[in-house]
């Protein structure tokens, strides 16, 4: 996709962090826009601060675990705008622990949100983009799915956002080959973000109440969510510059889109394990102060509460 202007783009997630921040890339590009999230006063708030910029601007609420709330969104993108270009199945949400103390809810609410949000926006947003090709020739879209380095890694204490991240690739990487089969003038991109500093690790404050937490914390879970903090809060690629890449490789047609490349050593790892049929690897082989905070975090507060 090599044009911007005058096109139309469908951001979810779109009230704060990476979202907001491709929104403001498109909105500079001279986009049209549709915003999504589930925080009615951010997303407003964020709309109005783009308006304020000149942008031409919907917004809408939209819960992506709900179908028929994205079917609304996209119908909602047509209605005002005619069609839709771009889309960026970018909302997310995060959990952490021992994969064994993650409950039923934990496991809904983040595949609900990371995997079946995806699953919607790339079902209904592709067979949209593909009708409007049939009809003009010139057309041109593109769909980017946020994953993760947790999509290609798999760090302890983070099961449920490893398992999640990891489908929003693989589902990415079958779009791709689907679209080039079918030769649909659409492109795909998987983003994997490592870590940036946004409000995903907060994402428990939009948490809805049928897959609340109805237990505490464990151990774990709060080791694994302060090692998160700190990270994300120490990251030095901003979301803003994850943006400005994102849209880089959109017009480049490039289609694994990373903030931190250096992380990639990573994977190679991991990968070379699974073809030579080795254990995998140690994921903090490299930084062996982290596993170890991480231990004394979960066993010094498991024997305290002991």
């Amino acid at each position: 996709m090599k044009t911007f202007r005058d096109r139309v783009v469908v951001i979810t997630g779109a009230a704060s962090g990476l979202g907001r921040q491709f929104a403001e890339v498109a909105a500079r590009e001279g986009m049209h826009l549709v915003l999504a999230d589930v925080q009615a006063d951010a997303l407003e708030r964020a709309a109005g601060e783009l308006r304020g910029q000149g942008a031409s601007v919907i917004a809408q609420l939209c819960d992506v675990r709900k179908g028929e709330q994205v079917q609304a969104l996209a119908d909602a993108a047509v209605a005002a705008f005619g069609a839709v270009h771009l889309v960026f199945n970018n909302a997310g949400v995060g959990a952490a622990g021992l994969i064994w103390e993650n409950t039923e809810a934990d496991w809904e609410w983040v595949m609900g949100v990371n995997v079946w949000g995806v699953i919607h926006g790339v079902r209904i947003f592709t067979r949209l983009m593909l009708d409007a090709a049939a009809k003009a020739p010139s057309f041109e879209g593109h769909i980017v799915n946020t994953a993760s380095m947790a999509g290609l890694l798999n760090a302890p204490a983070m099961g449920v956002y490893n398992v999640a991240k990891h489908a929003v690739v693989s589902l990415s990487e079958t779009l791709y080959h689907d679209l080039q089969l079918v030769g649909a003038p659409i492109g795909a991109s998987v983003l994997c973000p490592y870590f940036v500093p946004t409000g995903i690790s907060q994402s428990h404050r939009n948490r809805p109440d049928d897959v609340r937490m109805t237990v505490g914390p464990t151990a774990s879970q709060l080791a694994a969510q302060f090692m998160t903090d700190k990270a994300v809060a120490s990251g030095k690629v901003s979301a803003a510059q994850v943006a400005e890449i994102t849209f880089r490789a959109i017009a480049e047609g490039r289609f694994y889109i990373y903030s931190h490349p250096e992380a990639l050593a990573g994977v190679r790892d991991n990968l070379e394990s699974v073809v030579a049929g080795v254990n995998p690897p140690d994921p903090y082989a490299a930084t062996p102060q982290i596993r170890a905070l991480l231990q004394a975090k979960i066993n010094g507060a498991s024997t305290s509460k002991g």
